[in-house]
């Protein structure tokens, strides 16, 4: 869904370029609490954000480039805003959309510079917002539990999808080039991306499923979750606080945990964006269909990157396509987990320059789980117990 140059108009590119610059500037004060707190308020499990937010970027640069079939001659890709927010916070999840699609505009001719400021309200904003809200309104009525968190993750982002379609109908609709029927666009926009979010669904729920199997902690959007043990006494469920606190897993191996995902999460990406990305679908993406089917793209404008040596995702002058497609790839996602991660170490360094306590919560999963105030649970302890 990246807009091209000359789609909107300079007045509402500018207007959207101003609401952009201040979602990213109070998305970096809220970032500094979920990568590691400020003033007190420190939130569990801070400290490893920063290093994974990094990552999380690098991962959506590199799923943003297998566009797969949605419907005839159409395509979709992941538009990343459920996912980030779910695996390191709302805020943080903002800057690691802007991030890629920053690196995309200027590297790879990908997205209109002019238009950037539309990109990011709509696929950066937008998506994570949505996304964010939807979740944690099912994790509080649903069972606690990863199935749970699972579920939650898949309806966010199939619904933050057409939410993003409807944002940009309605920015096309005050600044768009050209003369189009409204009620034509956003029925095309709306009913194409409703596909593409079931796509968008599945790559979410088995990215949020993979990492809190592995390490819980890390996905910001399952803290809080874990259910104090019960015990049943005289008829009635009485919270267990006799329960020794489960011990926390050495720091050694804690940090060697921690690095093994973050090398896997990183070979992963790698791969493919390097590698499957040169199966991925050449048909043309929701906007990309709509915009030619109903005319608007009369407008699009020549890239201001276009000569850049990896615009459209190839390396310039290789001429073996899967090389220089695998190449490109490659290279956007070392530069954007270097990209991310200077921003994300940036903030919290910040953070700690302005005095604010750094986050001391233990890595275990449930000293991360676990509401300030309350004994930490046992492994056992993250359903309520029937019987004692």
């Amino acid at each position: 869904m990246h807009v091209p140059d000359g789609f909107i108009n300079a007045p509402v590119s500018a207007a959207a370029g101003i609401a952009a610059a201040g979602a990213v500037a109070v998305s970096l004060r809220g970032a500094r609490r979920e990568l590691g707190g400020v003033s007190g308020a420190a939130e569990s499990g801070g400290e490893r954000t920063a290093p994974l937010a990094g990552l999380v970027a690098a991962f959506i640069f590199a799923v943003q480039m297998l566009n797969f079939p949605v419907a005839a001659g159409t395509s979709g890709h992941l538009l990343g805003g459920a996912l980030a927010a779910i695996l390191v916070g709302p805020f943080t999840g903002v800057l690691c959309v802007s991030v890629v699609l920053l690196m995309q505009g200027l590297l790879f001719a990908d997205g209109g510079l002019t238009a950037l400021g539309v990109n990011i309200c709509v696929m950066a904003v937008v998506t994570t917002v949505v996304a964010y809200a939807i979740f944690r309104g099912l994790v509080k009525i649903l069972p606690r539990g990863r199935r749970s968190v699972t579920a939650a993750a898949f309806t966010a982002a199939l619904v933050s999808v057409p939410a993003a379609a409807a944002a940009f109908t309605l920015i096309y609709a005050v600044g768009g080039t050209t003369d189009v029927p409204l009620g034509k666009v956003a029925t095309a926009m709306i009913g194409v991306h409703v596909l593409i979010g079931i796509g968008e669904a599945a790559i979410t729920a088995l990215t949020v499923g993979a990492v809190i199997a592995v390490r819980p902690d890390l996905v910001h959007g399952a803290r809080g979750l874990t259910a104090p043990l019960k015990l049943r006494v005289g008829g009635e469920l009485i919270d267990a606080n006799t329960t020794p606190p489960a011990a926390p897993a050495p720091a050694a191996a804690t940090a060697r945990s921690h690095r093994k995902l973050w090398a896997v999460g990183l070979a992963a990406s790698v791969v493919l964006a390097g590698f499957v990305s040169f199966y991925a679908s050449t048909n043309p993406d929701g906007l990309e269909k709509v915009a030619h089917d109903k005319g608007f793209d009369k407008g699009e404008k020549e890239h201001a990157a276009a000569d850049s040596p990896l615009a459209d995702y190839g390396v310039k002058d290789i001429t073996n396509t899967r090389l220089s497609g695998g190449l490109a790839g490659v290279i956007g996602v070392g530069v954007t987990v270097v990209a991310g991660s200077a921003v994300f170490w940036a903030v919290r360094r910040r953070r700690a320059g302005d005095g604010g306590p750094a986050s001391t919560a233990t890595d275990g999963v449930a000293a991360s789980a676990t509401p300030a105030g309350e004994p930490a649970a046992t492994p056992a302890a993250t359903e309520p117990a029937e019987n004692a």
